[in-house]
């Protein structure tokens, strides 16, 4: 069985880092699998870049521009939205690419910012090879935006899309729905794979997908590398105080409204008023940060930065006495699979798949949704659990028992081969 697995890049955000585990899951299981990217950044021997030559390389950079600045120059409606809305106008035919047609079946993963435009997903569904379509965000039932937010237009068709500021009956998100309705009108050999089942829910309701066979399967998490690190050594490595209660806040753009770093702010700032005897809290972050003002925030603030590098970033989480994620609209995200991997409660909002890693007051708190006085509940909470080893018991145990490499790849090749002849 020869699997190919197609997404925009190998590094550089969440389904970037889920396809590589997935990968690295499959190879192990023995599947002949390979990653076809449009950019490459890990000297990973497995992942081919789709463009090879100086002109493919131009050309892909020009989709990317060619998509994003009439988005930008027309549509966008504030800048927080710059990247929340893809209209898959350009990208790249890589349906002649050998990894394309040596391969038994196809795993598109996310595609957009130029590299695969809608009617480059439709020369590769009309290969008619078995095609497994794994979702990370709406994109695939919508008119272009990633997350819907409160808007359910989804469900019908899309159009007066509110993340436009040219918004009307036929903008761009209704042309951009009608074509993915004509692209999938007679995609008899596509499947759907959701990473939680929230977004398998939603997309089984959507106009566009609820036809066809949707199966939920978790991201994938290497559970040696991400594992409980000596916490006195890391806090050591790390510079931080062993006495010090530890809050950890890591995103790949800090700054994402869909982040909701604002209520992060907010809880805290309540601890601080509230509760004076916290005084030896210290806030952790990392990720790329390109105008967060840290000083907004009640505590003492180190930034780490991008951290590239899985041992260290294992090296981080259990130096944490917990990690808080206030993500607003989240599918399954890694960071806190990755956290609880490593032993550490997690505090986030009941909201999107993060119900189905963090189970409430036994691996972390799930707090009302957008309420930051229930997530400063749900922090003081976890850092004055009178068992911290249990809770981080708990977390290993969820990670281990659902969502390692062994059970994800025997669910996606239990998938494969039940889609091959």
């Amino acid at each position: 069985m020869k699997v190919t697995l197609i997404n925009t890049s190998d590094a550089g955000g969440g389904a970037p880092a889920a396809c590589m585990r997935l990968l690295k899951a499959l190879a192990a299981d023995d599947v002949d699998v390979h990653l076809l990217v449009n950019e490459k950044h890990t000297d990973e021997e497995r992942v081919e870049r789709a463009s090879q030559n100086a002109f493919g390389r131009f050309k892909s950079k020009a989709d990317f521009y060619y998509e994003r600045l009439p988005f930008i120059l027309v549509h966008e409606k504030d800048k927080s939205l710059r990247f929340a809305f893809s209209s898959a106008n350009a990208g790249t035919n890589i349906s002649s690419n050998h990894l394309i047609t040596d391969a038994d079946l196809l795993n598109l993963h996310w595609t957009n910012s130029g590299f695969l435009s809608i009617n480059n997903l439709k020369q590769l569904i009309d290969l008619k090879k078995p095609v497994v379509w794994t979702l990370h965000d709406m994109w695939a039932f919508t008119g272009g935006c990633h997350y819907a937010g409160d808007c359910d237009h989804y469900l019908i068709e899309c159009g007066n899309c509110p993340m436009l500021k040219d918004a009307s009956p036929n903008d761009i998100s209704r042309k951009g729905w009608r074509r993915k309705k004509e692209l999938y009108q007679k995609a008899d050999n596509l499947v759907f794979v959701t990473c939680s089942s929230w977004l398998a829910g939603i997309a089984r309701k959507s106009a566009l997908l609820k036809n066809f066979r949707i199966e939920a399967i978790p991201n994938p998490i290497d559970t040696d590398i991400f594992a409980p690190q000596n916490r006195a050594g890391a806090r050591r490595k790390w510079g931080f105080d062993d006495t010090s209660k530890i809050i950890l806040f890591g995103a790949a753009n800090i700054m994402h409204t869909r982040k909701g770093i604002a209520y992060l702010v907010e809880a805290l700032e309540r601890i601080k008023t509230e509760h004076p005897e916290m005084a030896n809290i210290e806030v952790v972050i990392f990720g790329k940060n390109k105008g967060f003002d840290v000083s907004q925030i009640a505590f003492k603030v180190t930034q780490l930065g991008i951290i590239k590098q899985q041992q260290q970033l294992a090296e981080i989480y259990s130096m944490a006495d917990v990690y808080v994620l206030p993500s607003l609209e989240d599918n399954l995200p890694n960071m806190v699979m990755e956290a609880l991997a490593c032993g550490t409660p997690v505090v986030a909002f009941e909201t999107g798949g993060i119900p189905e890693m963090v189970e409430h007051e036994q691996n972390g708190y799930l707090a009302r949704y957008k309420s930051s006085e229930d997530m400063a509940k749900g922090i003081l909470y976890v850092l004055n659990y009178a068992q911290p080893h249990l809770m981080s018991t708990n977390a290993r145990s969820k990670v281990l028992d659902n969502f390692s490499n062994e059970i994800v790849a025997g669910k996606y090749k239990a998938l494969y081969q039940s889609l091959l002849p």
